[in-house]
């Protein structure tokens, strides 16, 4: 870990609002595979709509929070310095314009193209999602972005005890 963390400027009283945020879109695009894959396997029109409106939520949820995280890539120099942040920042985008394809497709009549080019869509926005996200993890637990200082040493003091508690059994 980074031996300072790297505060957030896109923050509520000193809790940064992308890790807040990006969650929701997170969820919604990843049960958009089980939707996508309910309708091709049932036909029923629920899971469609189910999908269409999944897919929605993600990309605006994924618009607004990836905003906000792009925000801070460009005002936190401490974060455009790290070259993993902005890897993060470039799947993220991709996964964005995948997700953003994939809605559209859906527009007029959720679905007409789930199979074959909707599922592809949302299959590899999931795999997206994935590394993306390990991604995020690396900037927030091996390089303390958006972690405060307080935080970092009262979480260190637990671990320490809890490692020497686990090494007393």
């Amino acid at each position: 870990m980074s031996t300072s963390p790297i505060l957030s400027k896109m923050a509520i009283a000193g809790h940064p609002i992308h890790p807040m945020l990006i969650h929701f879109p997170v969820a919604a695009l990843t049960g958009l595979i089980g939707t996508d894959l309910a309708f091709i396997v049932t036909g029923d029109p629920f899971w469609a709509r189910a999908s269409f409106w999944l897919v929605g939520i993600g990309v605006l949820g994924a618009w607004v929070s990836g905003t906000i995280g792009l925000l801070d890539l460009i005002i936190v120099r401490a974060i455009r310095r790290l070259v993993i942040a902005w890897c993060h920042g470039i799947m993220a985008i991709m996964l964005l314009s995948l997700a953003t394809l994939n809605w559209m497709l859906r527009l007029g009549d959720p679905s007409a193209l789930i199979m074959p080019w909707g599922l592809y869509l949302t299959l590899i926005s999931g795999l997206l999602i994935g590394l993306t996200s390990f991604l995020g993890g690396q900037l927030v637990y091996d390089h303390a972005v958006g972690v405060a200082d307080e935080q970092s040493i009262q979480r260190a003091e637990r671990q320490t005890q809890i490692e020497e508690l686990e090494g007393g059994h």
